[in-house]
């Protein structure tokens, strides 16, 4: 194998799967940001947006769902620490005719960064929404999950290329 960046961290020299010792990484200011898309017919999107749906607040309901979910990682996601979470910010933006950008911002004061607690908010913020607005439409996807950019830790900043920023 290559260097120590090549090698995938959560497996052992035998191959077994394990948590990786942060213990005496030091802590500093780390954050994740995350994004989905979620397409859905123009008319479900215009539900969605006005508040027509018929079990109530679609984005109200999927922020606090991807709130949630930030918070509870590390019980969905095996190898993930349970870290002290600064911050959670969920974000929506229409792209019409049919599409609802998600964003997850996570920050921390940690040994390990946020980059799976931004992911799994947004992923859970998106399938809220599908399940909040499948009565109007069952052909809602769910597309294109990412990490967008990342700050902090051993191996410092990244941006996705193509990423545009979020006003």
């Amino acid at each position: 194998m290559g260097n120590n960046e090549d090698r995938l961290t959560h497996f052992g020299h035998k191959g077994q799967a394990v948590m990786v010792d942060i213990g005496s990484k030091d802590k500093t200011f780390r954050e994740a940001v995350a994004r989905v898309e979620v397409l859905m017919k123009p008319e479900t999107l215009g539900l969605v947006k006005s508040g027509g749906v018929k079990k109530g607040d679609v984005l109200g309901v999927a922020r606090v769902a991807g709130i949630m979910a930030a918070k509870e990682t590390s019980r969905l996601i095996p190898m993930t620490h349970n870290i002290a979470i600064n911050s959670i910010k969920i974000d929506f933006k229409y792209k019409d005719p049919d599409t609802l950008l998600i964003q997850a911002s996570v920050s921390t004061l940690g040994r390990t960064g946020v980059e799976m607690e931004a992911l799994t908010a947004v992923s859970v913020a998106a399938l809220t929404v599908y399940d909040m607005a499948k009565s109007a439409d069952k052909d809602i996807v769910v597309n294109n999950i990412r990490l967008a950019k990342k700050e902090g830790g051993k191996t410092g900043s990244y941006f996705r290329e193509g990423e545009d920023s979020w006003v």
